[in-house]
């Protein structure tokens, strides 16, 4: 159970696939243009994570290695087929947003990777654990990338007015600069915040090491 949740942690926060480990960034800057849009987009990757980390993780035994990374991709683009037509049945408008990215969550190196790296070597449950945890952490930064530009954006979260009528939207949000702008502001401060919570173990390390010296000696 400890592992399981590990996993999802993991995925979350420590292993975020496009906060830390800067993969599958077509979509973040693509589609998050609202947060409902980067919601949807990661709610619908999550899902064909889920599904076909399951099944590899089955047939992990049955598929040769040879032809391993084909039979990856058939798997993965069974699932994005589903997740499209649904998609396109319950969430028209939607879709129309989306467009082109959602079939092209087949070829996401997030869903191919974890494949490759976690389902074809671990045991179901984990497998699964896995495709939660990476799916939430990717769907979680999808949302918030898409809550930063529509609120400076449009003024708007969720399609409902947050700002007030005075509020100027910047228009830039609106564009793939604010895209890549909004990345590179929520990074920076990810990274300076880890950086400041390691300086302040080291400092900590040191005293305890100082400490332990001045008993140790008598001091």
């Amino acid at each position: 159970m400890r592992q399981h949740l590990d996993d999802i942690l993991r995925g979350l926060f420590r292993e975020n696939p496009t906060f830390r480990m800067l993969i599958g960034m077509c979509p973040p800057l693509a589609v998050t243009t609202s947060a409902e849009s980067g919601l949807i987009m990661g709610l619908a990757t999550t899902a064909v994570l889920i599904c076909s980390s399951t099944l590899i993780s089955a047939l992990k035994k049955l598929i040769p290695n040879q032809i391993r990374i084909p039979a990856y991709i058939v798997i993965i683009a069974t699932f994005v087929t589903i997740v499209d037509l649904l998609l396109k049945a319950m969430l028209p408008e939607v879709y129309k947003v989306l467009g082109i990215f959602v079939p092209l969550i087949v070829v996401n190196c997030i869903i191919l990777g974890r494949a490759e790296a976690f389902a074809s070597k671990m045991p179901i449950s984990r497998s699964i654990t896995d495709g939660v945890g990476i799916g939430l952490g990717f769907t979680w930064a999808l949302t918030f990338i898409g809550c930063v530009r529509e609120l400076l954006g449009a003024g708007t979260l969720f399609g409902f007015q947050v700002l007030g009528d005075s509020f100027v939207p910047w228009q830039i949000m609106k564009m793939p600069p604010g895209a890549f702008l909004t990345m590179g502001l929520i990074v920076f401060v990810l990274n300076s915040v880890e950086l400041y919570r390691a300086r302040h173990e080291q400092k900590r390390a040191r005293s305890q090491i100082r400490l332990v010296r001045k008993e140790a000696t008598g001091q």
